[in-house]
């Protein structure tokens, strides 16, 4: 079922422990040729891809397995994870460089959305108690937006203030 392949980001979400943290590493990885191939624009479009693809394979995956939220359901993450990149796409883009070459960038924007994702604060825990696929996907997009500040303010105090 094409649902289930979207929904588990090709069945990394049934990767054990912590298949949304697979998902996130998986989002990682695949960034990297996005980013190579399309720049940031890329980026942006795989994330809308992934937010729009993600409600249709969640909403008929939940429907077909009659669970809510499910673990393995991953594309969440995806999406979060590039919008968590753009700062570094960004900047790697501006500056010329390969984005692996910013990897300060792309860790912090890891581990920030990772920590977001899991301790749901303000609007990530009120968007993840809303009901069906929307929730499912838009807590992981807050997320993703929340920590995309958290890359910003590192990157000024990491090359403007330490002038690393």
């Amino acid at each position: 079922m094409v649902a289930r392949l979207i929904a588990t980001w090709f069945y990394v979400g049934y990767l054990r422990p912590a298949p949304g943290t697979w998902g996130s590493v998986a989002a990682v990885l695949l960034a990297w040729p996005i980013h190579v191939i399309a720049g940031p624009l890329g980026l942006v479009v795989a994330a809308l891809a992934a937010f729009g693809l993600g409600l249709w394979a969640t909403r008929d995956y939940m429907a077909a397995t009659g669970t809510h939220d499910p673990s393995e359901v991953v594309v969440d993450e995806v999406a979060g994870q590039w919008i968590a990149l753009l700062p570094v796409s960004i900047g790697a883009a501006h500056a010329g460089a390969d984005l692996a070459a910013l990897w300060p960038g792309v860790l912090t924007a890891f581990l920030a959305f990772r920590l977001l994702d899991i301790a749901k604060p303000g609007p990530i825990g009120w968007a993840d108690r809303m009901e069906g696929p929307m929730g499912v996907m838009l807590d992981d997009v807050i997320a993703g937006w929340i920590a995309t500040l958290f890359v910003v303010v590192f990157a000024f105090v990491y090359h403007g203030m330490l002038g690393l």
